[in-house]
């Protein structure tokens, strides 16, 4: 059977996004080019990988099996274009980093281009994910490593990466002074990111009420919050930038360390591990007080 890489990462991208829609988005193609390629896919193995409905796609039994190979198979042929590269002149090639929302936003602009401009044929794929993902991610060898909160980190090699704060953000002209309860902003109208985000689900597990505004990045949810549009809750480290009131959340939950992961540190592509080194020699520590 002959087996096309692009038709793998579709159905991945599809698998990951939930439905055909999203997945065409994440593969940049046509709705119905990425429709006509699963069904090929499906047509070439003899048996259905989707279940179609309304609101998205759900992996059949078949599908599931496939979502493990293509993960491994994934991972597989970027260690292998990051060893082979180190043989002609250098690390070149592609890296995949899954992240969640804040060390996306946060913290790795600034870590990231410094290691590309170091490595200027190696590419990375930054990718937001939610913690739990991200594990599997690299658990399975779809991803050689990734940054996640501590709370899903397990049977991983791990390093410190950040400290991650998460604050509540108001207008500047409201007078409420921290640390507080979650409960107690209730009653305001929320501002968040767009469905899907990995920060607004891990939000909305905590109970963070319904969102009347929905942004497409912390930057515009905080700017939305300084025109007076409501409260949310973002990294700190991103709030500081922004002209709004910053206030502590009482709850244990809203620190966060985040860590680097991978399955074996020694057993990373040259790339993984020049990743690596750049991603745990330049950790940050704690992020600034909301009462400093």
């Amino acid at each position: 059977m002959h087996w096309d890489l692009a038709d793998l990462r579709l159905f991945l991208a599809v698998a990951e996004a939930g439905s055909i829609t999203g997945g065409a988005v994440r593969a940049n193609l046509a709705l119905a080019a990425a429709s006509a390629r699963l069904r090929g896919l499906e047509a070439r193995i003899g048996t259905k990988l989707l279940e179609r409905h309304r609101r998205g796609a759900v992996l059949t039994p078949a599908g599931q099996a496939l979502l493990h190979h293509a993960r491994r198979l994934q991972g597989q042929i970027a260690e292998m274009q990051g060893e082979l590269s180190a043989y002609a002149g250098g690390l070149a090639g592609q890296i995949r980093l899954p992240a969640n929302s804040a060390a996306c936003e946060a913290f790795l602009p600034e870590v990231l281009g410094r290691f590309v401009a170091a490595h200027p044929r190696l590419d990375v794929v930054l990718e937001e994910r939610p913690s739990h993902a991200i594990v599997r991610a690299v658990t399975e060898g779809a991803a050689e490593l990734g940054i996640a909160a501590g709370w899903a980190v397990r049977g991983l090699e791990s390093a410190f990466f950040a400290r991650d704060r998460l604050v509540a953000v108001v207008p500047l002209d409201r007078e409420l002074v921290g640390p507080v309860p979650l409960a107690a902003l209730a009653g305001e109208s929320w501002i968040g990111l767009a469905e899907g985000s990995a920060l607004q689900e891990h939000l909305a597990a905590q109970g963070v009420p319904r969102l009347r505004l929905r942004l497409g990045g912390l930057d515009a949810v905080c700017q939305a919050v300084s025109a007076g549009g409501g409260v949310a809750v973002v990294p700190e480290v991103v709030a500081r930038r922004f002209a709004v009131g910053v206030v502590a959340l009482a709850e244990d939950w809203a620190v966060r360390e985040l860590f680097v992961v991978a399955r074996s540190v020694a057993g990373l592509s040259p790339a993984g591990q020049a990743l690596w080194r750049q991603l745990t020699k330049g950790a940050w520590g704690n992020s600034v007080s909301p009462d400093s």
